[in-house]
């Protein structure tokens, strides 16, 4: 779909928002766009497809509202959204109590169009691996285990160039310049992986002795605080502030795993978990790095390709997931997965 037509679209639902239950010849007045009425029925039949919609009533009676994905869904310009400054952005600045346990049990993050593109790439990894001796398999994993590790730690901003950490993680060989911080830091990315490897079922069912583990295997030897905080904790570039009482994040976690653990659709999980573990925030540092090697491992455990983010930008990510913070929307976020799914399958295997 041409950029015009999502334009179009965008400001459909923004009228549909503003003018709840309406017909389809009263959004065409109300916008006083040049298209014809099978054209805005064809756009709001996309909208519906898509979850943002929800339609009542039948031909002449057939009216729209926005449905309860609208918020999470929803389209967002990035690019618009992070030209207004930290103080100036429209944002929900405190923990949403009802994202959790309410409104992500209705949801489906994807549509049936989007799943079909991902059960395609699936398949043609499946495909590519039954080519594969156990030896290249192996090696694409190792290569893809690299870059993750590097991707993850640059992310969190280590400077260790992609050579060197590959250096690193086969030879042991440490660069100059560098801090022994951040070599830790991608030791214990590889180490995690190689964990969850082993035990691909050890976070089936996820749960928050689980989750804790691989966190400490992230923090190890470095100076950061294994446990689940009891401190309030700030994230730089937003004015959105996690729980800060120990009691309320731990039953936050707890509301976090029966949702997954409820999900069928194994992308979902793995979305899901890369987004609200950071949202939580439940440690005082390696959160994202903790997501990231858990929405793997949930990749990992159903035969799906994993991923190494190895092509999104640090700042592209962080805007993705600076949107979820402000807006609890995954829009941004689910594009950031969807692209760096395809590049895991068609770059490793």
């Amino acid at each position: 779909m041409g950029k015009k037509a999502e334009i179009i679209k965008e400001r459909v639902l923004d009228f549909i928002h503003r003018n709840p239950v309406c017909s389809s010849q009263e959004i065409l007045n109300g916008l006083g766009l040049e298209i014809g009425s099978t054209t805005i029925k064809r756009y709001l039949q996309d909208l519906i497809e898509e979850e943002l919609v929800v339609p009542t009533g039948k031909n002449k009676a057939r009216r729209y509202g926005i449905s309860l994905s609208y918020e999470i869904l929803r389209p967002i310009d990035i690019d618009e959204y992070f030209k207004k400054e930290i103080d100036e952005r429209l944002i929900q600045n405190t923990f949403n109590q009802h994202l959790i346990n309410e409104t992500l049990h209705q949801v489906n993050l994807f549509t049936s169009q989007e799943n079909e593109t991902l059960n395609k790439q699936l398949q043609l990894f499946e495909s590519n691996i039954k080519k594969l001796s156990k030896e290249e398999f192996n090696n694409e994993m190792e290569r893809l285990a690299i870059d993750l590790s590097w991707k993850s730690s640059q992310i969190e901003g280590n400077t260790y160039t992609l050579l060197e950490t590959e250096l690193l993680l086969k030879e042991k060989q440490t660069a100059s310049g560098r801090t022994k911080d951040e070599a830790t830091m991608l030791l214990n990315h590889k180490e995690a992986l190689d964990f969850i490897l082993f035990q691909p079922s050890y976070i089936n069912p996820l749960s928050i002795s689980r989750i804790e583990d691989i966190h400490s295997l992230l923090v190890k030897d470095l100076n950061i605080s294994r446990n689940i905080r009891n401190n309030r904790v700030g994230i730089s570039g937003t004015n959105y502030k996690p729980l800060d009482n120990e009691f309320q994040i731990r039953e936050a976690l707890e509301d976090m795993c029966k949702l997954i653990n409820s999900k069928e659709n194994i992308f979902e999980k793995a979305l899901l978990v890369l987004v609200l573990i950071s949202y939580i925030q439940p440690f005082s540092d390696g959160n994202k790095r903790t997501a990231r090697i858990i929405s793997n491992a949930i990749l990992i455990n159903n035969n799906y390709c994993p991923i190494s983010f190895r092509t999104i930008e640090s700042i592209e990510y962080k805007k993705a997931m600076l949107v979820f913070y402000e807006q609890t929307n995954i829009n941004p976020f689910k594009r950031v997965f969807m692209n760096q799914f395809e590049f895991a399958v068609n770059t490793y295997f």
